[in-house]
């Protein structure tokens, strides 16, 4: 009979995998045991573990080392002042970003989590109200990184998912999001979420504020963006109270040219 090792062997070697897998493995792992203190032989269920475990520390690996460069326009507001947001992102949970359209908040940022090293162990998430605008948006950030949609980069919408295994950012509708935390209640896939365009107020952006609310004392870990183009940022804060910061971006930028083919 195959004996599991001892409590902590594998354990520890968990954080090898891809963040969003981590809590299965773990919660499979102590299945394993359970049916081991109850005298059955666990040989096959341990082999397929290992096997799982070791598929996602190479998918992980490989998003290591497929991480584009991230390259900045200076002339964007939000790039001018990466380093005081990236600064903001670090050192707080939730960061509410202000700034009229056309500052670069919805393609600057998730390359600041980028380069802040989110993305890798699990996904940058940034939703949008509209979408044409989460395909769009996916799309420019794309050609900035100078990689293929649906690679590094990706959108999903309502009957589209243009995503994939090396996905680091994905842009999405604020009703995917929503719906994906029926089956993911912990939000286990992301490392940083970006709700954009925060100031419509839509229903499903108030949802969200407030599932956000509730899930960030139970994943310290995961970071929060909020975007207004209204000076509304103080309502935002107060909403989530402790450990928010306000970053205003405040210069009106004319909006970007389209990028040659």
């Amino acid at each position: 009979m195959t004996n599991v090792p001892r409590e902590g062997a594998l354990e520890s070697r968990i954080v090898e995998a891809m963040g969003a897998d981590r809590h299965r493995l773990r919660q499979r792992l102590r299945a394993i045991r359970e049916t081991q203190r109850a005298g059955r032989d666990v040989e096959a269920q341990l082999k397929r573990w290992e096997q799982d475990l070791a598929r996602s520390a190479a998918l992980l690996e490989q998003r290591r080392r497929n991480v584009p460069p991230v390259t900045y326009d200076d002339a964007l507001p939000v790039a001018a002042r990466r380093e005081e947001i990236a600064a903001a992102i670090r050192d707080h949970q939730v960061v509410i970003v202000c700034g009229e359209t056309g500052s670069g908040k919805s393609t600057q940022l998730p390359k600041i989590c980028l380069e802040l090293g989110r993305g890798v162990e699990r996904m940058i998430g940034q939703t949008q109200p509209r979408r044409i605008a989460a395909r769009s948006i996916a799309g420019r950030i794309a050609q900035e990184l100078l990689v293929p949609l649906g690679g590094p980069v990706g959108f999903k919408m309502r009957f589209t998912d243009g995503t994939g295994p090396e996905t680091c950012i994905k842009v999405m509708t604020d009703g995917i999001l929503l719906a994906e935390t029926q089956n993911d209640r912990f939000l286990d896939q992301y490392d940083a979420i970006i709700v954009d365009e925060a100031h419509e107020r839509s229903l499903n952006i108030d949802f969200l504020l407030g599932y956000l609310k509730r899930l960030l004392p139970k994943r310290p870990d995961l970071k929060v963006v909020i975007t207004s183009a209204t000076l509304d940022a103080e309502r935002f804060a107060e909403h989530f109270a402790a450990g928010s910061a306000i970053e205003q971006v405040s210069t009106r930028e004319p909006p970007l040219p389209p990028l040659r083919k």
